[in-house]
């Protein structure tokens, strides 16, 4: 069976719902973006971004198009762990909310997480960071463009590089014209698209096929997935726990949010965008469990998603999966896209070559940037190389071995500098091993693992003072 032959969605009708969100969130952006004429404003929207907007865009950036894809495809491959396991990353938002707290009290004039490290380890640090979460990035942007080009292949037969295509000219143009208070504005629309969405997908599924008839049907052709004791499974469980947690602590997209949060809001966000988040992978994993039961034919497991709900809901469902998936992925690319740039042009362009920059400058130089950085991640997605869950977690052993640099940096003043570079740098080398010697659900727990061991040792055998007032930098001249 040929992807094509999976399509319920005229061609047609879903190049006008795209056409309908698109002008939809680029009219949002122009409305959003009319007043920010400075630096400040536009990346982190004047640094005053109240509770509801906070947890309504921490929420939907987390509920990215991987979420919505992904969960299904992990619950098809390893079963009831899978989504469960998923649904984890729930934790990188909770244990991040005290973080958010902390970073907004010892940074009030932060921009990047770049900056922290920098200020905090050195510029031996920094750059081995900075190297960590610009290849994360990109490896991000990459399976956003491609769970979009999939999603829009699998319901309407679209070709692949033409919804991708489509999808990532959408986030850039917003995000381009309105900024940071774009991105948030729009994530608080999207977040309410993703979880009506969801709870009527599930509703509907639990009331076409029934949670007997899925149990039965897959206890007689898939009981591997029932099965909890699966060792891959419960490998993956604890690994995509640390690998939710090092993508959280790590990323510019999250440190930014911590940076442009009112005071006394960060924690309480994250702290909601934690708890809205956890069903989410578990109501969208479990559409892919009735796959066996309504015997459909699979070609692609990062396609099980959309198949599953289309087959079983016909042109109902493909529209709430296209409208819920397209908002999942635009809440998670504008912010990526927004982070990414303002740290190449805050950490790179201006730390490295143009130190003298003023804020305008930077400003326009980072729109600039959202811009190459949408070209590059089409050429990158074109070539659709791995399927979502492999490319994702390729990235997890680097993430991982930044967990405990980052919280020891942040809590500890005598972590060691060099060690905690170390940690980065091995953490990272034994987690891409253990990824090709054992599997992609090891990577992030081993990478962690050894992260943690380096960090706690070296700031054992050589602590080392640090003062917190060195992290106060003040912010660039606005003039």
């Amino acid at each position: 069976m040929r992807v094509q032959e999976t399509a319920v969605l005229d061609p047609g009708l879903a190049w006008l719902l795209i056409a309908i969100f698109t002008a939809l969130y680029v009219g949002l952006g122009v409305w959003f973006g009319r007043r920010d004429k400075e630096l400040d404003q536009f990346v982190l929207a004047g640094r005053k971004v109240g509770l509801a907007v906070g947890t309504a865009t921490a929420m939907a950036t987390w509920v990215t198009s991987n979420t919505t894809m992904m969960a299904p495809q992990l619950a098809y491959q390893i079963g009831i762990w899978g989504m469960i396991g998923y649904a984890f990353g729930s934790v990188g938002l909770l244990l991040f909310a005290p973080l958010a707290k902390r970073i907004r009290t010892l940074m009030p004039y932060g921009y990047t997480s770049g900056d922290f490290v920098r200020l905090r380890y050195g510029n031996l640090g920094w750059r081995v960071f900075l190297a960590i979460s610009v290849f994360y990035s990109f490896g991000w942007l990459v399976s956003l463009g491609m769970a979009g080009g999939v999603l829009i292949h699998a319901l309407s037969g679209i070709p692949y590089w033409q919804g991708m295509t489509v999808i990532l000219a959408a986030c850039v143009s917003y995000t381009l014209i309105g900024g940071f208070r774009a991105v948030i504005g729009t994530d608080f629309i999207q977040s309410i698209l993703i979880l009506v969405g969801l709870v009527v997908l599930a509703w509907l599924v639990i009331g076409g096929v029934g949670f007997d008839e899925i149990h039965v049907s897959l206890e007689l052709e898939r009981p591997e997935l029932l099965n909890l004791l699966m060792p891959a499974a419960i490998m993956f469980l604890f690994n995509n726990l640390l690998f939710g947690v090092g993508e959280i602590f790590h990323s510019n997209v999250w440190w930014t949010r911590a940076y442009s949060f009112r005071k006394g809001v960060g924690m309480w966000a994250y702290v909601l965008a934690g708890i809205f988040w956890l069903p989410i992978p578990i109501v969208a994993g479990f559409v892919a469990l009735a796959a066996p039961s309504l015997g459909v034919n699979i070609p692609a497991a990062d396609m099980v998603g959309p198949i599953v709900a289309s087959e079983l809901l016909g042109l109902t469902g493909a529209i709430i999966v296209l409208v819920m998936v397209f908002a999942a992925l635009a809440s998670s690319l504008d912010s990526l896209l927004a982070a990414t740039a303002m740290l190449v042009v805050r950490d790179i362009y201006h730390r490295h070559f143009r130190p003298q920059s003023s804020a305008q400058h930077l400003r326009t130089a980072t729109k600039v940037t959202i811009l190459l950085l949408g070209v590059i991640a089409w050429l990158l997605c074109l070539p659709r190389i791995t399927t979502l869950a492999e490319l994702l977690h390729f990235t997890g052993a680097f993430v991982a071995s930044t967990i405990w640099p980052i919280a020891a940096g942040l809590y500890w003043r005598r972590t060691n500098r060099l060690g905690a570079t170390a940690a980065m740098v091995l953490g990272s080398a034994a987690g891409i091993t253990a990824y090709f010697q054992i599997g992609f659900y090891v990577a992030a727990l081993v990478g962690a693992a050894v992260s943690m061991v380096i960090v706690l040792v070296t700031t054992w055998l050589r602590p080392q003072d640090f003062d917190w007032e060195q992290l106060k930098e003040p912010p660039p001249d606005e003039h």
